[in-house]
C-alpha cells in the first residue's frame, strides 16, 4: 500500500495531535486531511512551519492543564449531595449516573464535564457518602466526594399491628349482599 508522510495541523484522534509526522495512506492524505486543512505535506516550507505548531501545541497543552488543576481544586473541594427515593426497606429506585454527575457539576461549579471523564465501575444505587474519580487531563484525576441520601426516611418497623378482632370488607362483597 502506497504512503506518504504529513504534518498534522490539529489533533486527530486515532493518528496523532498537532505538529506530528505521521505516515498515512496516500488517498486518506489527498482527499481528506489535506482539503480539510487538517495535515500539510512533508515539504522544505512545511518543515519550517512545524517549529511554530509545536510552539503553538506547547502553548495550548499548558493552558489545558492549567485549566485541569483549576477544575480539579474546585471539584475536590465542593461537597454534593444527591437524593434518591427509597422503599420501606431503604433499597433505592434510582440510582446515581455518570450523567447525573456531569449534570450537577455543571449545575453548582459552571464547568462542562463530558459523562466519559467520570469513572464510574456501576452506577450508584446506595446511599452513604461516595468517592470517584473524574479524568480531566492525561496528568490530572480529580476525586468527587458526594453524598447519597433517601428521599423518605425508612420507617421503623415497630408500628402496631391492626386489631385482630375488626373485619374488613371488600367493596365488591357489600354489592353482592
Amino acid at each position: 500500500m502506497p504512503s506518504t508522510e504529513i504534518i498534522l495541523t490539529e489533533n486527530i484522534p486515532g493518528l496523532g495531535v498537532e505538529a506530528d509526522v505521521v505516515k498515512v495512506r496516500r488517498g486518506f492524505a489527498r482527499n481528506f486531511l489535506l482539503p480539510q486543512g487538517k495535515a500539510l505535506e512533508v515539504t522544505k516550507s512545511s518543515m519550517r512551519k512545524l517549529d511554530m505548531l509545536k510552539a503553538k501545541r506547547a502553548e495550548r497543552e499548558a493552558k489545558e492543564l492549567n485549566e485541569a488543576e483549576e477544575i480539579a481544586r474546585r471539584i475536590g473541594k465542593s461537597k454534593m449531595v444527591f437524593t434518591l427515593e427509597t422503599g420501606e426497606s431503604g433499597k433505592a429506585f434510582g440510582s446515581v449516573t455518570a450523567n447525573d454527575i456531569a449534570t450537577r457539576i455543571k449545575n453548582e461549579l459552571g464547568t462542562e464535564i463530558e459523562r466519559h471523564r467520570i469513572v464510574l465501575e456501576h452506577p450508584i444505587k446506595s446511599t452513604g457518602e461516595h468517592e470517584i474519580s473524574i479524568k480531566l487531563h492525561a496528568d490530572v484525576t480529580a476525586t468527587l466526594t458526594f453524598t447519597v441520601k433517601s428521599a423518605t426516611e425508612p420507617k421503623p418497623e415497630t408500628e402496631e399491628a391492626p386489631e385482630s378482632g375488626a373485619r374488613t370488607r371488600s367493596p365488591r362483597s357489600r354489592d353482592r349482599k
